[in-house]
């Protein structure tokens, strides 16, 4: 989706934000129904075709860090297992709304940022985000750590929050 996101915005650069409007809404959309899809025995899917023993692994990061296993793989272009954290928020029965507004969260910054490199350098949008990986992935893991914090720390206030006595 990348590449055909840059491709179009650099053929037609007047065309790259309602090209990168359209591939938002379609990931969106095939996030929900995997979402949707993972309700229904998602976690028996995880261990079933576990075939490197990784599944455990995966389970276990989503159930520490939350929705930002799904944020920064969704906003980062470089190949993350996206979809595993997807199938573990269903699995684990995220609401559908903070799922989905995560997923926004990722994608509006990651296809209209790509739909501008497209517009604006053409062809060679491709090549300058495939030498600039490691820094997209150095700022996608300072998401991570970043998200991760707030999910920790805004958890343990939501817990004193309820276990403190009310006034």
């Amino acid at each position: 989706m990348d590449l055909l996101l840059i491709a179009v915005a650099a053929a037609n650069p007047a065309s790259a934000y309602l090209a990168a409007s359209l591939a938002t809404v379609g990931s969106v959309l095939g996030c929900v129904i995997l979402f949707w899809l993972a309700r229904k025995g998602g976690e028996r899917f995880l261990h079933r075709h576990d075939k490197q023993g990784k599944a455990q692994a995966i389970i276990q990061w989503f159930q520490h860090y939350g929705l930002a296993t799904v944020f920064v793989p969704a906003l980062s272009p470089v190949p993350m297992p996206t979809k595993l954290f997807i199938i573990c928020a269903g699995a684990f029965g995220v609401r559908l709304v903070p799922f989905v507004l995560v997923v926004l969260a990722a994608r509006i910054p990651r296809y209209f940022g790509l739909a501008y490199l497209g517009s604006q350098f053409g062809v060679g949008s491709g090549a300058w985000v495939k030498t600039h990986a490691w820094y997209i992935a150095a700022v996608a893991l300072a998401l991570f750590v970043a998200a991760a914090v707030v999910v920790n720390v805004g958890g343990r206030l939501l817990r004193r929050t309820r276990l403190s006595p009310s006034s």
